[in-house]
């Protein structure tokens, strides 16, 4: 039996089936994120173990994880970010092109973890708009399936045209982004 993506909500008849076009498009963004993993510790050894054959990211329509910005839609920071690499961080967040979201894995990209010193960012939400957080120190590979799974959500009900809201350019120029 072949599985395939659930229909998106619509008006069906015989021979017929009307949907929107955000819901369409939802659905095909929904099933074919491209995350960029920026791992910097051990987040980053959970990260891998959930891309193995036990755990298959694969299976939620993230089979390619991209290392280029420029062909990723789906920004997954895990680990220690010192403040030295918080522009490159941000760097990597501008190249990446809209739609464009964050994850930020590990209690060490959420707060800081228990690195409370003048050397470690205190949460990357301090530099660029975050999604989702995945808790733990570090999180099992079951925490970060569910975390991408949140952001399937949140990209199958987005609108297209909220990148080009008012709300949403306020809170880009709020982190200091055009």
């Amino acid at each position: 039996m072949v599985n395939t993506a659930e229909a998106p909500e619509g008006v069906e008849g015989p021979g017929f089936f009307a949907t929107s076009l955000d819901k369409v498009v939802g659905l095909a963004r929904k099933h074919s994120i491209w995350p960029l993993p920026f791992a910097t510790s051990c987040c980053g050894i959970e990260f891998m173990a959930t891309m193995a054959s036990t755990y298959d990211l694969a299976r939620f329509g993230a089979e390619r994880p991209s290392f280029s910005p420029r062909q990723a839609d789906l920004l997954m920071v895990m680990g220690t970010i010192a403040k030295k690499m918080g522009p490159v961080v941000r760097q990597v967040y501008e190249q990446m092109s809209e739609p464009r979201w964050v994850i930020a894995v590990g209690a060490c990209a959420s707060s800081g973890g228990i690195f409370d010193t003048y050397s470690v960012l205190q949460g990357i939400d301090k530099i660029i708009p975050v999604d989702v957080y995945v808790p733990g120190c570090p999180p099992r590979p079951e925490q970060i399936i569910d975390g991408l799974m949140r952001i399937q959500d949140l990209v199958e009900k987005e609108p297209t045209r909220r990148r080009d809201s008012s709300e949403y350019k306020a809170l880009l120029s709020s982190y200091g982004i055009k």
